[in-house]
């Protein structure tokens, strides 16, 4: 596949990532898929890390989505083995087999149990994993092991991504300094839940895992669980958060209530966001961002299937890819969802401009102000569909001619 053009939507300035106590990596050229570029990384964290995670529940899961649901319950980990190229899914024996040996080689390298090592595969659907490949690749890994490689991590399980995604946020708990940093892949196959996405968060904070657990799933939902490129859910969506307590030495947190956590928290939540909406920013083709903030509905799940909904149509993505402001599509939108709205309290707004008002177009509507949003990379749509008080933003992407490039030309 041909190298891609950098994002329109790509951040301008990169966030510069601290070394992370009890965690160190490594990237290498295994030859898995792509030639010419690293496409394996190793992570190690020192003894005592814990662990939590949340994966695609899509029906077909890969490989390494069976072997992270065997091991996370144990809540520890040591290591984490990342391909790009082949998402090892469909792939049957031969699939469970090359994460059984991919695992057993980095705990052989990292000398631990594998049982400790989690997997995660991101690239071509039914395709055989050369797993040897990466085997052979993983004790030169160790040996290159460092705590400052994370914008070549992140640029390693890259696929159609156009550029590396980082995020770094600095937390307290109870006034001691804790460190979270972040890196994820993203860009097409992208929806609830979660997306087709990996993403791999650690900290140098000691938090025991029933409590990472708690706090990523909030944490997801809020953020991978609130994007959309091209409404397809990916059969490898894994999101793994770390912690190595290596840290400066803070109080016993008791549970995700505790409010010592409330600033990391925060943080997290943040860092996630940031993650996710760097995803939207690189969707394939994608021109514009587009935020839907959907209230007055019955529920917040209903809110949130709304927007989902509307972020989710061609007609809808479209229209925005060509700058014209078509809400009939939005109200269409709105309708399908299968959730209680009020056509006739039904109110839109694009660009903070109302355009529709109980169930009809305001009267003396001047589109030439929403025209004019529309020209921007980014697009703010707001919907009241008038029957309760749920309330849901979800960000998603246009859909330009640029998509059907890219996955047309997957393959080959």
């Amino acid at each position: 596949m041909k190298p891609l053009p950098v994002s329109p939507l790509a951040p301008t300035r990169k966030q510069t990532l601290p070394p992370i106590a009890g965690c160190r990596m490594a990237a290498r050229e295994a030859g898995v898929r792509y030639k010419g570029r690293r496409d394996v990384l190793l992570m190690a964290f020192d003894p005592g890390t814990t662990v939590a995670g949340v994966l695609t529940r899509n029906q077909m899961p890969g490989a390494p989505i069976d072997w992270c649901r065997a091991h996370l319950p144990a809540g520890t980990a040591r290591g984490l083995v990342v391909n790009a190229g082949n998402a090892n899914v469909f792939t049957g024996a031969h699939g469970a087999m090359a994460c059984a040996e991919t695992a057993k080689a980095a705990a052989a390298a990292l000398g631990c149990d594998p049982s400790e090592i989690l997997l995660a595969s991101t690239g071509v659907i039914g395709e055989p994993m050369r797993y040897e490949r990466i085997v052979e690749h993983l004790p030169a890994a160790k040996a290159e092991l460092t705590e400052d490689a994370w914008e070549t991590a992140a640029a390693t399980i890259m696929t159609t991504d156009t550029f590396a995604k980082t995020a770094s946020r600095t937390a307290n708990i109870r006034g001691v300094p804790v460190t979270i940093n972040g890196i994820a892949k993203g860009s097409g196959m992208i929806a609830p839940d979660m997306a087709t996405m990996l993403s791999f968060v650690v900290t140098d904070a000691a938090l025991p895992a029933p409590v990472l657990k708690a706090l990523l799933t909030r944490g997801v939902n809020r953020s991978f669980n609130a994007v959309t490129v091209d409404s397809d859910q990916s059969t490898s969506d894994t999101v793994l958060l770390f912690a190595t307590g290596k840290g400066e030495t803070h109080v016993t947190v008791d549970g995700p209530g505790d409010p010592a956590l409330r600033d990391f928290r925060t943080k997290l939540e943040d860092l996630l966001h940031d993650l996710a909406m760097q995803v939207v920013r690189d969707g394939e083709g994608a021109s514009k961002l587009v935020r839907i903030a959907v209230t007055g509905a019955a529920s917040e799940r209903a809110a949130k299937r709304i927007a989902m909904v509307i972020a989710d149509s061609p007609l809808v993505k479209t229209a925005i890819a060509g700058e014209d402001a078509n809400w009939g599509r939005i109200v269409m939108a709105v309708g399908k969802s299968g959730q209680k709205a009020d056509r006739d309290r039904l109110a839109i707004s694009i660009g903070g401009v109302e355009v529709a008002r109980d169930g009809v177009r305001v009267e003396g509507y001047d589109e030439a102000p929403v025209t004019a949003h529309m020209k921007g990379r980014e697009i703010d749509i707001e919907v009241d569909v008038g029957v309760g008080r749920g309330r849901a933003t979800v960000w998603t992407c246009d859909l330009t001619h640029g998509y059907i490039d890219i996955n047309a030309d997957y393959r080959s």
